[in-house]
């Protein structure tokens, strides 16, 4: 099979740059159902116009390429290992050219391997079947909707819901605690797909591989269906919206799958994706390996079917801020406002979090903006260094941290995605700081407000994404969800769903 390598090459481009049909027409029909002017409209807006860029770029549509994994079904007698072999050669390539972000890291040590190979990834998970041509499926799933996946073993007793029995209706509580959960910090609106019954393994493969079917298919099972049908009404009641800013649509697709059980166990594994819905798969030739159709695109043409991408809707009454930023701008802005960054932006992530506890920064930061991003980047031969993408990362995972950074070197605004806590809340009041919630998943369109790379730091310590990136950035809109007066959006949100969740215990089946 000699183009099988380039065909697996093509699968992850795609993969990695242009959202299906399903998943644009989804995304679509929540645009219209949100009222122009509101924050929802805005980020869905914003996400839009990421889709349009990435698909024309062929460029990452999210900056975290995600955890890899491939469901490969081969006829009889097909070379399974030269296949494995053809798929690790197209990922370390899709890496090289900065179709994928290098993300595998050794749990032990912590170094990225850069190439994205390592023990256990790229997933691959292969069977053989009747059919006389190959099927190779492939989604990528981001880290921070990953996070979000959640397994209940029942019966238990479900915060808002009450107990959750081993029953439908037990199943009905956990898949609604699962929704809302997540919030904002899985980049909704999301899908997810549910995994009943299995074991602890098991169960969470059924709800991942929920994620491949056809967000316009109808479930075999007819209490099934009926239990997608009301998780999708319900879901959108909780009214956590896009980014998780509040709105009307909280849930763009749900898929569930059961499997039988062991007597002593009762499991409902839910499978948390992002808006950045990033799977498609190939039909491939066994004699030549090369792609004959592609599952989710009819036809095998490329897509036809665009979203409407007009430019992020501002007012002309965004507040503008560059650094050095000064405690009474900040103390100016509250909770809802829309703020444009211009000037030097410096990015950080887990790594950088856990060094700047016990050392000093390679930079002034006083007055600062710090970014919660891990960009894809790529070095020219002039060893010049250019942003491939750049969209932000989930940021409650720098809660330990966060407060004491903002005091210790004097940072002004935190830029990430989902919120944070209250201890990053306390902060921020006392300190004169702010949190800016970027549009999550948005990489292309806040890749092209990246005018210039000054400088990168920790970056062989710490590989390409958990680097600290200097930055000159034009034009970077996010909205402040948590201001220098004790107000987070993400609080009232979270408070006005959970009120929601608690009028959904009574039973509906």
């Amino acid at each position: 099979m000699e183009h099988f390598t380039e065909s697996m090459y093509q699968l992850i481009v795609e993969t990695s740059t242009n959202l299906p049909p399903d998943v644009r027409k989804a995304i679509e029909g929540a645009r219209r159902k949100e009222s122009e002017g509101t924050r929802a409209s805005l980020a869905l807006s914003t996400i839009a116009k990421n889709i349009e860029m990435a698909s024309e770029t062929r460029l990452p549509i999210c900056q975290d390429t995600g955890m890899l994994t491939f469901k490969i079904k081969t006829p009889v007698g097909v070379n399974q290992i030269a296949m494995k072999k053809a798929i690790l050669d197209a990922v370390v390539r899709a890496t090289e050219e900065g179709k994928l972000r290098p993300n595998s890291v050794d749990s032990i040590t912590g170094k990225n391997s850069g190439n994205n190979l390592g023990p256990g990834t790229p997933v691959m998970k292969f069977e053989q079947w009747e059919e006389e041509y190959i099927d190779v499926r492939l989604i990528l799933k981001g880290g921070g909707c990953e996070n979000k996946n959640i397994q209940y073993s029942l019966p238990t007793e479900i915060e808002g819901l009450g107990r959750a029995g081993r029953d439908l209706d037990g199943i009905r509580k956990c898949i609604l605690h699962a929704v809302y959960q997540a919030q904002g910090q899985g980049c909704s609106t999301g899908f997810i797909g549910v995994g009943i019954g299995g074991d602890r393994t098991t169960g969470y493969e059924l709800a991942k591989d929920q994620l491949f079917r056809d967000l316009t298919d109808t479930n075999p099972d007819p209490t099934l269906a009926k239990l997608e049908e009301y998780i999708m009404d319900a879901g959108n009641r909780l009214n956590i919206g896009t980014m998780g800013f509040g709105g009307d649509v909280t849930l763009l697709g749900c898929k569930i799958g059961a499997y039988n059980r062991l007597p002593a166990s009762f499991y409902v594994s839910v499978a948390y994706n992002c808006w950045a819905y990033r799977r498609q798969g190939v039909k491939i030739n066994p004699a030549t390996g090369e792609i004959m159709d592609w599952i989710y695109k009819g036809e095998g043409e490329a897509q036809t079917e665009r979203m409407k991408t007009d430019e992020i809707p501002l007012t002309g009454k965004e507040i503008v801020l560059e650094a050095p930023i000064s405690e009474e701008q900040i103390r100016s802005l509250k909770v809802g406002d829309v703020v444009i960054i211009n000037g030097d932006m410096f990015t950080g992530r887990d790594a950088l979090h856990k060094y700047l506890m016990d050392h000093d920064a390679p930079v002034d930061l006083s007055g600062g903006v710090l970014y919660h991003c891990g960009p894809v980047m790529l070095k020219d031969q002039e060893g010049k260094w250019s942003v491939k993408a750049a969209g932000p990362t989930t940021s409650i995972r720098e809660e330990p941290y966060q407060a004491e950074i903002i005091k210790k070197f004097g940072i002004r605004v935190i830029i990430g995605k989902g919120g944070m806590g209250e201890k990053t809340l306390k902060g921020l009041e006392e300190h004169g700081a702010v949190y800016l919630n970027a549009i999550g998943g948005a990489a292309q369109y806040y890749a092209q407000t990246v005018k210039e790379v000054k400088d990168v730091y920790f970056l062989k310590e710490f590989g390409v994404p958990e680097a600290m990136w200097h930055l000159v950035v034009k034009g970077f809109a996010a909205i402040v969800t948590m201001d220098s007066h004790g107000n987070s959006l993400h609080q009232d949100v979270e408070a006005d769903s959970f009120a929601r969740l608690q009028k959904m215990k009574d039973p509906v089946f």
